[in-house]
């Protein structure tokens, strides 16, 4: 039998905001693997979020830069959120996601000259943890480029221009009128950002993505209790509304519910004068999937007076 332990349970109560005693239980039901036992409370209905990758605490900035037809988003973490707000910090994370265009990868950019010093942009970092006394780290880049149309920029609780805590880009192939196409470039990454769409189209999405969320769903239709010709619509109907969560072109447009993404692309060819492809998409949310260690500060307080 798996050794079911204190914090296996607490990390899997995070994920999905289930009662302790039913996290335990279903541990002990799937020989402790956590992920497994997320779909097991989702399928008995105990689990409270359908999906929480993991919690957003670590701190710094997200910056976009653009150039022509391509852009970036860089993520570079700090220890607190004091230093997203600090100049100097700000600046740094700019510049380097504009040297961040002409790099290939993460350690391209952190080799290039840094401008206006002798250093390199990874040792310019190094300086400033030494002058600002906080660790920092270049956490991330993305790009993405059209050989023809725009890539648009968007920042979501931006702290000074081109930086914040949400970036996003997406690309737009298309032949028609640039500033039109910018236009509607921003309105779908303004969406992107409050619809946190994972997928571009349902042919992106993983097989075993598509398999683990049917088993789910089957599972919960056959709580129901009604024959298996229905089970099998109400699992259909269920997987589209999972694939509108989840894929861009499948989501209601933030702006006009009654449109989906696709139509609005499909619509706004009419007015920039060509067709348009929605290329990519890329959605940078400051700290992602990075755990942050919590203070336990009443532990801290008896072991001081102890």
């Amino acid at each position: 039998m798996a050794d079911i332990t204190a914090q296996l349970v607490k990390d899997l109560r995070d994920k999905t905001g289930a009662g302790m005693m039913d996290c335990k239980k279903a541990l002990a039901e799937v020989a402790g693997d956590l992920e497994a036992a997320i779909d097991w409370l989702r399928k008995k209905g105990l689990s409270a979020a359908a999906k929480k990758a993991g919690r957003v605490a670590a701190e710094g900035l997200v910056a976009i830069a653009a150039e022509g037809t391509r852009a970036v988003a860089l993520e570079v973490n700090a220890e607190t959120d004091f230093v997203g707000r600090n100049e100097q910090f700000q600046s740094f994370v700019l510049q380097a996601a504009k040297l961040a265009i002409a790099a290939e990868t993460l350690e391209a950019l952190q080799a290039m000259p840094y401008p206006g010093s002798a250093r390199n942009v990874a040792d310019e970092l190094t300086q400033l943890v030494a002058t600002i006394g906080e660790n920092m780290t270049m956490r991330r880049m993305a790009k993405l480029s059209v050989a023809q149309g725009v890539v648009a920029t968007y920042v979501h609780t931006a702290v000074a221009p081109n930086v914040g805590r949400i970036a996003v880009l997406v690309a737009l192939e298309s032949a028609g009128d640039a500033a039109a196409l910018l236009a509607l470039g921003k309105q779908i990454a303004m969406h992107i950002a409050a619809a946190k769409p994972d997928y571009l189209n349902i042919a992106d999405v993983p097989p075993e993505a598509v398999e683990r969320e049917k088993n789910v769903l089957t599972e919960q239709a056959l709580a129901s209790g009604k024959p298996a010709q229905a089970i099998e619509k109400m699992v259909e109907g269920r997987l589209r509304k999972f694939y509108e969560e989840v894929v861009l072109n499948e989501q209601a447009f933030v702006m006009d519910d009654k449109r989906k993404i696709s139509a609005v692309v499909a619509d706004a060819a009419k007015d920039v004068g060509a067709p348009i492809t929605l290329k990519a998409f890329v959605r940078y949310n400051l700290g992602e999937g990075i755990e942050k260690e919590q203070a336990d500060f009443a532990a801290e307080v008896a072991k001081m007076a102890s």
